[in-house]
């Protein structure tokens, strides 16, 4: 809600507050109410004399003409760059994911030797990726029983429809 007291009257649309008019050229210019005002001249004390040439000033003070400022080392920014993470490592989690989807018995062997020749390369150096590569082992190697459960039983299943085959005969 807006106060439409004679005290404070709504200013009609599209009227603007006046502009106060500029300062003449021989006049210095006023700061803004409630800024701060420049600094006066000479406000910086001048050096010390007898310190050694190339000291910092004291604080507040200005630097000697002709010195560069002396300034500290640049701040660390962040944390260092992480480690590398072992390829070995990602190719062996991959390779026993899709043993799963794509390649059964094929990608399950490819993860398991990646993933302990990888677990080989974490002991030595300093790559990151043991946890993916101790998965992509795991992962393999139940992919491989998996593997191998799965042929032992399509043996059974087709030496079991031989031997029914064999028993009953042919159509005839």
């Amino acid at each position: 809600m807006s106060d439409n007291t004679p005290q404070n009257p709504v200013p009609e649309p599209g009227s603007h507050p006046p502009v106060p008019p500029a300062p003449a050229a021989d006049q210095p210019a006023q700061p803004a109410p409630g800024a701060y005002p420049p600094p006066a001249q000479g406000a910086y004390p001048p050096p010390a004399y007898g310190s050694p040439a190339g000291s910092a000033p004291a604080y507040g003070a200005a630097p000697a003409y002709g010195s560069a400022p002396a300034y500290g080392a640049a701040p660390g920014y962040g944390y260092g760059a992480p480690a590398k993470t072992n390829t070995l490592a990602i190719v062996s989690l991959i390779a026993s994911i899709s043993a799963f989807v794509i390649l059964p018995f094929i990608g399950s062997v490819v993860g398991v030797i990646t993933g302990h020749m990888s677990l080989n390369q974490l002991k030595t150096n300093g790559e990151q990726g043991r946890g993916m590569a101790l998965a992509g082992t795991i992962v393999g190697w139940v992919g491989l029983g998996l593997a191998i459960l799965g042929t032992i039983a399509a043996i059974l299943f087709f030496s079991f429809l031989v031997g029914m085959y064999g028993q009953y005969g042919t159509y005839s």
